[in-house]
């Protein structure tokens, strides 16, 4: 299990590299931790930590003008991996780069992103730029 839970220095530099003023999708694939505990010592279901982490961030990510434009309910990994398997996927979109820059910065969702260190035992976050859909795979 490889518990990528945030971003390397390197990786949050290549995302500020990319242009901050188009639209971006971000992927999000989340494991959850059977429990997690708090330094207060209160124990709850990773369930729970990141139903927190909603709950705090959800206003930030709103008020910048973030949406979840598709949720799924993660099945089974046809290619790849065996061992990855998800509890939630979705896919976040902001207006643009800078929005999501705003949002990792803000005072309030620093504090809050605490429920989400605990909650996620690993995860992918990929950032995908706007392309046209179409009826085939290629494009």
């Amino acid at each position: 299990m490889s518990n990528n839970v945030d971003p390397t220095r390197e990786q949050f530099d290549q995302f500020k590299a990319l242009p901050r003023d188009t639209p971006v999708m971000m992927l999000n694939l989340i494991r959850l931790n059977a429990s997690s505990s708090y330094p207060d010592g209160e124990t709850v279901t990773g369930a729970e930590a990141y139903a927190r982490y909603g709950r705090a961030s959800g206003p930030i990510f709103q008020r910048l003008g973030g949406t979840i434009v598709w949720r799924g309910r993660p099945e089974c990994v046809v290619i790849g991996p065996a061992e990855e398997r998800w509890d939630i996927a979705f896919i976040a979109r902001y207006p643009n780069a800078g929005a999501f820059m705003a949002m990792v910065t803000d005072e309030d969702y620093r504090k809050a992103v605490v429920h989400r260190q605990l909650a996620v035992a690993d995860s992918r976050l990929v950032r995908m730029a706007d392309a046209p859909a179409g009826e085939g795979f290629g494009g």
